[in-house]
């Protein structure tokens, strides 16, 4: 099931967990199909136009992502995401993420991956590998024909704990591949 409210707020993220980098690619060509990263913070240390226009007073912000891609990328098969992020002064024990992905009140596949151990004020970088589900002709066409009908909850516990819940949603009729 599809969650319409977060799990827990922001403030549970007591580590500091940022994340600054994703990118995805299709493992079959290493074509990549998506990147995106945070511009680093300025030098003085006061936040940029980026940020503050992100946050705007949301306590979700940063917690929503909305991605176009192409028909063709329901027919891969095997998908690389690389996640790049941060940690604050804590250490970070038992590091997972739990995502599932649904179109419409259907889940379509559950993920379940462990970072690991990481350091305090430490940048960690680790590629998680997708097994896409082999989807119907018309599971596809009706994907394609309804947009961001297909969605995605990514839990990210710490030790067994939600410190994190972010969201999206997914078209799949333009953007890129």
């Amino acid at each position: 099931m599809y969650f319409s409210e977060y799990l827990c707020p922001t403030e549970a993220n007591v580590y500091g967990i940022d994340f600054t980098r994703f990118k995805l690619r299709d493992l079959d060509t290493g074509t990549v199909l998506f990147e995106v990263a945070k511009p680093p913070p300025s030098e003085e240390g006061e936040d940029g136009d980026v940020d503050q226009c992100i946050d705007d007073g949301d306590p979700n912000a940063g917690r929503f992502v909305r991605y176009q891609f192409t028909s063709h990328f329901l027919k891969l098969k095997t998908v690389g995401a690389t996640v790049e992020f941060i940690v604050g002064d804590k250490p970070v024990t038992k590091f997972r993420m739990v995502e599932k992905h649904y179109f419409r009140e259907r889940m379509l596949k559950c993920f379940d991956f462990e970072f690991g151990f990481c350091i305090p004020h430490s940048r960690n970088t680790v590629e998680h590998i997708y097994e896409f589900p082999t989807l119907s002709p018309e599971e596809i066409k009706d994907m394609i024909d309804h947009p961001y009908e297909t969605r995605s909850d990514s839990f990210y516990f710490v030790e067994d704990k939600l410190i994190m819940h972010n969201k999206a949603d997914y078209a799949y009729n333009g953007g890129t591949v």
